[in-house]
């Protein structure tokens, strides 16, 4: 916390710094800029007066370089800055004394060309405006740097013009020279300030605007990365469009306040509506500029994002609100008192308590020390409870539930809390319960306690409670009784040694022992030997003990003799595992008796065809039926031994859990099974692909369609198949439009051997094989069937393969 306060004083202290900083920036401007007009302003009125000067001299020149002498010098005798006369060639003719001091070249003396006086720089620039110089006749403000002998570089300003002939052709050309090296660099220190000015406002952290007349003229980065607008959108908009005032009169106050004083600045706090539609809250201190009438010419608002201390603000106020509302309301009397025992907060309740007879509003800045003794007689022990207020108040240590007793007859509780901030003491909180029923309840209870005493030692469950070490504090008679030692052995014990775990659940109390440690309450079994040494199953309930504070201290664990019922569960996975090996030997058996069946009767098969094929012409019609008859006979058998065997393998296969799409489980069936030619078998939807195995999938649905092509006599015969998908299982329906089927069958078609009608190669087998497959996977199947309108059957299978075993 104070590392925060500390950061938040240092922000605070460098964007207070960057506000000087840009202040000074632009007081030190202003003042630049109105020596720079001033500069300005005189060197325009020289550069009038040299010009006026140059047209008075221009006629002069022209006789003047036709007869050189002393006489030119005349010419120059009002020019006061430096004037320069130079050939086409720019080799110096003549030049004043100013422009002898100022260039520290003397004509006279040695050879001077201009040309070689121009800094490297500017060579460019000056060819170009030579070249105008030619093409014009005159040249204005040429400025250049120049390297002179006496002063070094130096910023020159040149106003020039052509001498013509008589003929009218150049012959020379004069110019006056003005130093313009101070106005350069002041005007260089002006750019740089500018640039700086310009850094420190698009990197400070603080938003900032320039407003004039309530429009945005200039936004930094900051800013349009506080609002998401962009620096474009922000100058269509005004101050007004992007914010608003909780409190406009208060900013009309302030703006008059700030414009009556020389520091014409104020803050307020603004509501900004960000371009994505959220809210920002800004302090914004605004600081304006007033023009010469007085009116505000702009002014610049620098903006801090308080959004995050707003909302804690407002949380803060909402907490303290709720605070109050809760303390107002609550059924514990409190009492905060300062570091002198002035009162500072009390409730209703606290009144209530001790009969006070005024609103807690009433009781703030009461001394608290002096005011207590009105109240002392309240007390059982009037003079001891007033020092022992006295010296929990001296110690300034928490004290909990700290018991009063009063004359009548109530008992209040009493909990004492020092308040400290940054290890400074600021007063303590006072809180107070009438316990008088708590009190009175437990006096109740250690009754009760006794009474059912008696009823736990002697109840069936073995009862044990242990310490937080499993030390046994006590055991009731009937856990002595199963573990065969008497109590007084089994006090102080650890449970390890009065309870002997078989070796293989030893392991599983130490896991439920350290579940207690951490608060779970569950039940398990264990195996144990008694003091005879006989083995017994107990199922042990566990729960942590604690404390009136809530700390765990210990566990309970009530015990059973379970051993008879696990011993009848022992039975019964034995009766199981005998089911298992049976049901296996029998599935071995049908396999067996499947193949015996099938040898003798492909040999009968085979003997009815060769009888069929030698003897059909000397047989008459009746011995033809019958060795056919025979035949269909001996392929009903065999297709009832193949069903038989399915039925018997159905539970036992191994399933596959692949990707299935019943569209081509219908596609390959519809080329294998046989189907009338006034049957169609379509689908009223594209199917699902479902997780399952292939081979029962087809078998489940080649038994519901084999069933339903041979059972419609309608001549148009048509069979569809849908599917709807639910939550947990995929439904479908096969629906056909043949004879139906009666009620009364409904529930006995899916039992094996149960066929309907006269039809003679029906074996009964088929649909309780699909009953079998549906039950695997977890579904159900049924019909719905009128007589003479048709049959659809329904049927479902569990989304997630959790295939049943049998």
């Amino acid at each position: 916390m104070k590392a925060a306060q500390k950061s938040g004083s240092r922000l605070s202290k460098m964007d207070n710094n960057q506000v000087s900083i840009l202040k000074r920036a632009l007081e030190r401007e202003k003042k630049a800029r109105k020596t720079a007009e001033g500069l300005l302003e005189s060197k325009a009125k020289e550069l009038y007066d040299a010009s006026l000067h140059l047209k008075e001299a221009n006629g002069r020149l022209e006789a003047l370089l036709n007869n050189k002498g002393d006489r030119i010098d005349s010419a120059f005798i009002n020019i006061i800055d430096p004037y320069v006369v130079m050939d086409m060639m720019t080799n110096v003719i003549n030049m004043n004394a100013s422009a002898k001091e100022f260039l520290g070249y003397d004509h006279t003396k040695e050879k001077v060309n201009l040309s070689n006086l121009v800094h490297p720089d500017y060579l460019e620039y000056t060819a170009e405006s030579f070249k105008t110089l030619m093409q014009v006749g005159i040249l204005n403000n040429y400025s250049a740097k120049i390297i002179t002998k006496t002063h070094g570089e130096r910023f020159v300003n040149i106003n020039a013009s052509l001498v013509y002939n008589e003929s009218g052709s150049p012959i020379a050309a004069q110019g006056v020279i003005r130093d313009i090296t101070q106005e350069a660099e002041i005007r260089k220190l002006l750019e740089n300030q500018k640039k700086q000015q310009d850094i420190i406002v698009e990197n400070s952290s603080l938003g900032i605007l320039l407003i004039v007349k309530d429009k945005i003229i200039k936004a930094n980065k900051s800013f349009v990365e506080l609002l998401g607008y962009s620096e474009l959108e922000l100058k269509k908009l005004s101050i007004n469009d992007i914010s608003s005032l909780e409190d406009s009169n208060l900013y009309e106050n302030l703006l008059q306040k700030s414009l009556e004083n020389d520091s014409k600045k104020f803050s307020i706090v603004r509501k900004f509506h960000k371009k994505n539609g959220d809210t920002l809250y800004g302090k914004t201190s605004m600081s304006s500029l007033m023009d010469s009438s007085g009116d505000i010419e702009y002014s610049v608002a620098m903006i801090e994002d308080i959004t995050h201390e707003k909302i804690s603000e407002e949380k803060l106020r909402a907490s303290e609100e709720r605070m109050a509302t809760l303390i107002k309301n609550l059924q514990t009397g409190i009492l905060l008192e300062d570091q002198n025992r002035k009162i500072v907060l009390a409730n209703q309740k606290f009144c209530d308590l001790f009969g006070i007879p005024v609103s807690p509003d009433v009781l703030k800045g009461v001394d608290s020390g002096k005011s207590i003794h009105k109240y002392k007689n309240m007390f059982l022990e009037p003079e001891m409870s007033m020092k022992r207020i006295d010296h929990v108040v001296k110690k300034k240590e928490v004290v909990t539930a700290d018991e009063m007793e009063l004359l009548d007859g109530r008992t209040f509780e009493r909990d004492y809390i020092p308040l400290f901030n940054n290890d400074e003491y600021q007063g303590h909180l006072w809180s107070y319960n009438d316990v008088t029923l708590r009190k009175n309840y437990r006096k109740n209870l250690e009754i009760q306690k006794e009474k059912y005493s008696s009823i736990i030692a002697n109840m069936n469950l073995g009862l044990v409670e242990v310490d937080s070490d499993e030390n046994i504090l006590m055991v009731n008679q009937s856990f002595s009784d199963m573990v065969g030692v008497p109590t007084k052995d089994l006090i102080g014990k650890h449970a390890k040694e009065a309870i002997h775990i078989i070796e293989e659940d030893r392991e599983k109390l130490e896991l439920h022992t350290q579940k207690r440690k951490e608060g779970v309450s569950d039940s398990y079994e264990v195996a144990v030997k008694i003091g005879n040494g006989e083995k017994r199953y107990w199922l042990i309930s566990g729960a942590p003990r604690y404390d009136d504070a809530g700390k765990i201290i210990g566990s309970i664990g009530i015990h059973l003799d379970i051993t008879e019922q696990k011993n009848l569960e022992l039975q019964k996975e034995d009766l199981l595992k005998e089911l298992e090996a049976s049901n296996k030997g029998l599935q071995e058996y049908a396999h067996i008796v499947s193949h015996d069946l099938k040898s003798p009767l492909r040999s009968v098969s085979a003997l009815a065809t060769w009888l069929y094929d030698d003897y059909k012409d000397s047989l008459d019609e009746n011995g033809r039926y019958n060795l056919k008859m025979m035949q269909e006979k001996i392929e009903g058998m065999d297709k009832l031994i193949t069903g038989i065997l399915k039925y018997s393998t159905v539970n036992s296969d191994t399933l596959d859990n692949t990707s299935v799409d019943i569209n081509e489980v219908i596609r390959e069936i519809e080329e294998i099974i046989y189907i009338p030619e006034n049957v169609k078998i379509k689908t009223k939807k594209k199917l699902p692909s479902i997780k399952a195995d292939k081979t029962k999938i087809h078998q489940l649905f080649q038994n519901f369609l084999s069933n339903a092509v041979v059972n419609i006599d309608k001549k148009d015969g048509l069979v569809e198949i849908d599917c709807k998908e639910n939550k947990t299982h995929w439904e479908f329906s096969i629906k056909d439009n043949g004879v139906g089927i009666p009620k009364e069958y409904h529930e006995k078609i899916f039992q094996i051997f149960q066929s309907i009608g006269s039809n003679e190669r029906s074996t009964g087998i088929g649909l309780s094989i699909v009953k079998k497959i549906i039950d695997r996977y977890h579904g159900k199947v049924w019909l719905e069937s009128e007589i003479g309108e048709g049959t659809t059957f329904y049927f479902t299978l569990q989304k997630e393969s959790k295939i049943k075993k049998t």
